[in-house]
Order: structure tokens, then sequence, then C-alpha cells
């Protein structure tokens, strides 16, 4: 059999099947029982069966294209775990995917956005986007727009994670071992109250993370120190004094007449910078101090390996597809209806973390969170 030839039927013929149902396989989509799937994919290899992207696409008056617009590839591995969980997810289902990296850059966002309308993508994917401007004039050129984990305030369809709950399980992990003194590292504006930049924070991921880490402390009735709290920047691996990373903190921590014996880092690259920092200043970890990093990214490559909250990044990808096929199996006469994506994240216990020094004896008894895997 040719199989530029083969069709649909032939399929069905071989497996002894619908056609229907061997729709459902290719797609994904309905019960399919486990011997039936077998029998169709089967088939599929032994015809050498292929959807017909373009045909599918003129039908649908469709491109079958998703447009992914990347904040950033590097140095932080977390938008290529999202972008590698998109393809995964729009190849599985006979799409496309066209990447753009903008590296933080709003202009290069709105470059991107429009290259994307020009080649008549079905829908972006914003992970995540850098001005709320890009956002709306995808949204104005009618696509279909989902943003990933950090949405900005124009509504559409979301994937987000429960970053509160994360934090949440890193800091009562160190509690249960005994830590007292737990300093906090994130990303964001100076930690002072009354700034308006910090309270619009506090609804961004960061403020997520920052208020899991706070409420959790005060939950066991333990005082917020705020000179143990520093906001810096995710996305840089080197150092200086104004650079506002996770060495420079550090090292400023350890400078204190009373030291903390913990470290919640709340991106595994600036727990990458106090690692660095704790170790030039002869300090062991976790003997001496402990630390918790935030989306095993890095983690498990470092020297110990970091215990840190886990982020779906894959999965967060997979998500926001799903979202686009959905939307465009929907009848476009009804009314618009925004979609809300909600992931758990899951600590991952490795030997970062230990129990805090004996000055520092644990006074609460602590249950561990269920979602939490050691390593």
């Amino acid at each position: 059999m040719e199989k530029r030839n083969v069709t649909l039927k032939d399929v069905a013929r071989k497996a002894g099947v619908s056609t229907a149902t061997v729709a459902r396989v290719l797609h994904d989509q309905g019960y399919i029982a486990e011997e039936t799937r077998k029998q169709v994919e089967a088939a599929i290899r032994e015809t050498g069966y292929r959807i017909n992207v373009v045909a599918q696409g003129l039908r649908k008056q469709q491109t079958l294209t998703i447009g992914h617009i990347l904040h950033s590839i590097m140095p932080n591995p977390f938008y290529a775990g999202v972008a590698l969980g998109v393809e995964q997810e729009a190849m599985k289902h006979g799409w496309s995917v066209l990447m753009i990296n903008v590296q933080g850059d709003a202009r290069r966002e709105r470059l991107g956005v429009e290259t994307l309308i020009q080649r008549r993508v079905d829908a972006i994917l914003f992970t995540s986007a850098v001005d709320e401007t890009n956002v709306r004039l995808a949204l104005d050129a009618g696509l279909q727009v989902v943003q990933v984990q950090q949405p900005t305030a124009i509504p559409t369809h979301q994937v987000t994670v429960d970053n509160y709950v994360g934090s949440a399980a890193a800091v009562e992990h160190l509690i249960s071992l005994g830590h007292r003194r737990i300093a906090y590292i994130g990303a964001g504006p100076t930690y002072v109250h009354q700034d308006p930049a910090f309270v619009e924070c506090l609804k961004s991921v960061e403020g997520e993370r920052f208020s899991g880490y706070r409420d959790t402390l005060q939950k066991y009735q333990i005082p917020v120190d705020e000179q143990l709290i520093a906001f810096g920047r995710y996305y840089t691996l080197e150092h200086d004094n104004n650079s506002g990373d996770g060495y420079t903190y550090t090292r400023q921590f350890l400078q204190l007449d009373r030291r903390p014996t913990a470290i919640f880092a709340t991106c595994d690259i600036l727990a990458t910078g106090a690692l660095q920092a704790i170790y030039e200043c002869s300090l062991r970890v976790p003997d001496d101090i402990s630390i918790i990093g935030f989306d095993n990214t890095y983690a498990p490559y470092l020297t110990p390996p970091l215990t840190t909250v886990e982020l779906p990044m894959t999965d967060i990808g997979k998500a926001a597809v799903r979202i686009v096929l959905e939307q465009g199996q929907q009848d476009t006469s009804t009314s618009w209806v925004q979609h809300q994506v909600r992931l758990s994240t899951r600590l991952v216990v490795r030997s970062s973390t230990g129990v805090a020094p004996s000055e520092h004896a644990p006074t609460t008894q602590i249950v561990p969170t269920t979602n939490m895997k050691k390593e």
C-alpha cells in the first residue's frame, strides 16, 4: 500500500473498527478500550498513515500552529521546560509551534507578536508576558491567548501554579528540622509594607511565595525578621555588589551577628548563588546552614543536591496547549469563557536541608506535608 494514498478508512479497515474510533485514538479523545487502542495503533504503524495537517487546517480555517513567546530561554531552565511541554502536546495532536525568545525585552516581544500574527497562527502562548500591551495586541488580532505562570491584568486563558502552598511546604520543612532563623531571598521590590510596588508584588508569583513564607512563620509564632528578607533578580548567575543576586544577599546574611540557620531562595538560580557564598565562608551545608530552592531546575545537579519546590514545567506547557485545542473545538458563536488551570507544586527533599544547630533545637511538632518526595 502506497503511504501517500493511505486514508482513515484504510486504517479502520485494517484494525476492524470504525473511522470514528480511529479518529478518537489519533486525537486522544473519548474512551477507548485498551485492546482496541492497541489494534488501531498497530494498524497506523503497518499502513504508515499520517494526518494530513494541511487539509485538516483548510477544513477548519486554521493553520494548526501555535505561537509561543518566551520571556527568556537562559539562564532559567524553567522556560525551556514549559516549551518542551508545549511542543510535546502540540506534536501529539498534529500541531506546530513557532517559538520566539524575547529575553525580557518588551520591544522584541511586540515584534514577536506582530510576526506571529502575520504567520496566521491560531493562538499565542505567553510564558511570561513582559508587557501587557503586547497581550492586548494579540487579543485584538482575534487570536486565542493563554498566559502562563505570571499572567498580566489582561483577562485571557491562564495556566498558573499554586506557589503559596509550595512556599509554605518549604518553610514548614525547615521549621520541622528546628530552624527558627530562616532567611528569604526572592525577586521583586524592596520589602517595605507601605510601598505600593511591594503591595502589588504580593499579587504576583513572587508575592505568593513571599506570603507563604511570612504566613507560615506567623503560623508557628516565629517573628518575621526584616534583616533576613531580601529581594533580588531571578535572571542572573553572575554577582556583584549591586546585582541583588543570591550570592550577594547570602554574604550579607552571613555577616549578621546572628546569622540564619536556613535560607529559602525562591528560585534555584538564587539558591546557586547562596551555595557559592556559603562555600566561600567555609561553612557546610546542611551542617551549619540549610538551604531550599524553588523550581527544581538546577537543584539535582548542585553539591549537595538541593532540596527544592518542584514546578510541573512540562505539565504547564501541555495544559496551555490543551486549552487551545479545546477552545478550537467549541462553537465560536457562544460567549467567551475564561479558562484557568491551576497546577500543584511538590517539595523534593534532598541533602541540602538538615537539623538546625543544637542551639536551635525544635520546639514545635510539625506533620510533614503529604505532597513531598525524598531523594
